[in-house]
């Protein structure tokens, strides 16, 4: 064996590692990234019902402070506070006994006219006999007859005396004056009330049913009329106050923490016309609120929704696959070469999580849902598809909860008899 001058190795050795360069700059060539996964779903096509959303406040059909009409001694409390009571209902009793008096003071000075009364009947018809039998003066005829027709003035003065003693008496008396519920005593046993004015013993409220009043305004009050043209009624605002006015509108409500509007009422007020400084017109709606306690109650805010009429065929898609910029709102979709699109829409309301697309989208449309940020116009995608229905706050909700349910019931599942087993070391195996 001979060894090669170093230098002929040498040059062996650097066209070697020339070769494997070479061999790897090849292995290295540019491949083109797969095309992005993105999630897409056609539009949900429904029946939509047009509505119209406020703000309400909640108010009782009644309401009134329980005062004491007449002065005097507050002598007893007959009800608990906060409890609810019957129309004339005993509330507050005054002391009655001045009251009592000035009724049979009263009563007195009755049978005292009416006596009078007798006393000058007969008198004239005496005197008005002996007239006849030319035994009397036709003077004294005229005198009994004034005299008979004063006292028949003062039965009435002295009824008219009986009748207010009797009303003060029953004053003394405090009754709710319509059924509901009845607040705290404003005013302790023992004090003595209505000598200036008429003193506020307490309140009561009638909760069953309740008002809510919103205010709607010139634009929705048009949008009304619009909707009453779909249905073949005349486009005029008028005639769509009138509507208003006719209560054939259905009113649904839903407080701060309850989901949706669960509450459903009649539109049975409408103000005569639009306030000129505020361009909203009055409205009021009722709701049967019966149980104990009640779920509506005076001062509460709601949320108030009124249908305005249903439209067949119309495209929902997610609220999440709405985009917008200067243009306005868009959303990308994916045409049928797996191409992305952009198309400018026009929305409408929310129902669920999913938005009504008022233009821009036809109904095969596949949206994209999920991905936009992989997503531009002219780019290849690989779609996925699932059903725009799944993409409903109330579907993603209780998909969430079933897989909450579910990792929970795999927690708290007995270990099997192998599982101990098979989390052991295999035979020869080192921790």
């Amino acid at each position: 064996m001979f060894n090669l001058p170093v230098r002929i190795s040498a040059g062996i050795g650097s066209a070697a590692l020339l070769a494997l360069l070479l061999a790897g700059c090849d292995s290295n060539t540019y491949v083109e990234p797969p095309p992005p996964r993105v999630t897409v779903a056609t539009p949900l096509v429904q029946e939509v019902t047009d509505h119209l959303d406020f703000t309400g406040t909640v108010v009782a059909t009644e309401h009134a402070e329980v005062r004491a009409r007449v002065s005097g001694i507050l002598q007893s409390m007959l009800f608990e506070p906060g409890t609810l009571v019957e129309e004339g209902s005993l509330l507050f009793i005054i002391e009655p006994t001045e009251y009592e008096a000035d009724l049979q003071a009263a009563n007195a000075e009755l049978a005292a006219a009416k006596s009078g009364y007798d006393r000058a009947r007969i008198e004239y018809e005496r005197a008005k006999k002996l007239f006849k039998e030319k035994a009397g003066a036709e003077a004294e005829v005229v005198t009994w007859r004034v005299e008979r027709e004063i006292a028949s003035a003062e039965i009435l003065r002295a009824e008219a005396k009986v009748a207010r003693a009797e009303l003060n008496l029953s004053y003394t008396q405090v009754t709710a004056p319509f059924s509901g519920r009845v607040g705290r005593d404003e005013v302790d046993i023992g004090n003595l009330v209505g000598e200036s004015e008429a003193t506020v013993l307490t309140d009561i409220t009638r909760y069953d049913p309740m008002y809510v009043y919103f205010n709607l305004n010139e634009r929705d009050l048009l949008r009304i009329a619009a909707s009453d043209e779909k249905r073949g009624k005349q486009p005029d605002p008028d005639s769509a106050q009138q509507s208003l006015a006719d209560k054939r509108h259905a009113v649904f409500i839903g407080l701060a923490n309850e989901e949706g509007h669960p509450h459903e009422g009649i539109l049975d007020f409408a103000e005569s016309g639009l306030d000129t400084e505020t361009g909203t017109i009055r409205l009021r709606a009722v709701f049967d609120n019966p149980g104990s306690p009640p779920v509506l109650l005076p001062g509460l805010f709601a949320r108030v929704r009124m249908p305005l009429g249903t439209r067949p065929d119309i495209p929902l898609v997610s609220e999440r696959a709405i985009a917008q910029d200067q243009s306005g709102r868009y959303l990308m979709i994916v045409d049928a070469e797996n191409k992305v699109e952009k198309v400018n829409v026009r929305t409408g309301q929310n129902i669920d999580g999913l938005v009504v697309i008022e233009e821009g989208l036809r109904k095969d449309d596949r949206v994209i849902v999920k991905g936009l940020q992989r997503a531009r116009p002219g780019r290849v995608v690989t779609p996925e598809t699932v059903e725009m229905a799944s993409l409903t706050t109330t579907a993603m909700r209780d998909a969430a909860d079933a897989a909450k349910k579910a990792d929970a019931v795999s927690k708290t599942a007995p270990a099997q008899p192998g599982d101990a087993e098979s989390k052991l070391p295999a035979d020869g195996a080192t921790e």
